[in-house]
């Protein structure tokens, strides 16, 4: 029983960690704002979440999983709370999603200053 607990730790320890990476690339990787804000929120709260389930199969006692799973709850809650947060406030700051991989996303009025300093 306890080879089976080792190795679904490690398995959820390998998975987390690749999907926390993934993250990271990414949020390099994409084009605008919001997909790369996509990437991290999402990736990085099932990576955070998979590798606080490996820890809590190796805690030593209950206290210490308690305190993992208010962790996990926390984490389950703040993250997409905090990207939709984020996102709404760039909205409404003027950012629109790229709808080209070549065009940045600038609102009209941007766009219409950038034609007149060309003029």
């Amino acid at each position: 029983m306890n080879m089976i607990i080792t190795l679904l730790t490690g398995l959820c320890l390998i998975i987390g960690s690749f999907l926390c990476i993934s993250a990271g690339v990414g949020v390099l990787r994409f084009p605008d704002f919001y997909s790369r804000m996509h990437a991290a929120g999402v990736t990085d709260t099932l990576g955070a979440a998979l590798i606080l389930i490996a820890l809590m199969m190796q805690a030593p006692n209950f206290l210490v999983v308690a305190k993992l799973i208010m962790i996990l709850l926390l984490t389950l809650l703040i993250s997409p709370t905090t990207s939709h947060v984020l996102a709404k406030a760039a909205w409404r700051n003027g950012l629109r999603p790229s709808l080209s991989e070549t065009e940045p996303s600038l609102n009209n009025k941007t766009k219409e200053a950038h034609h007149r300093s060309d003029n």
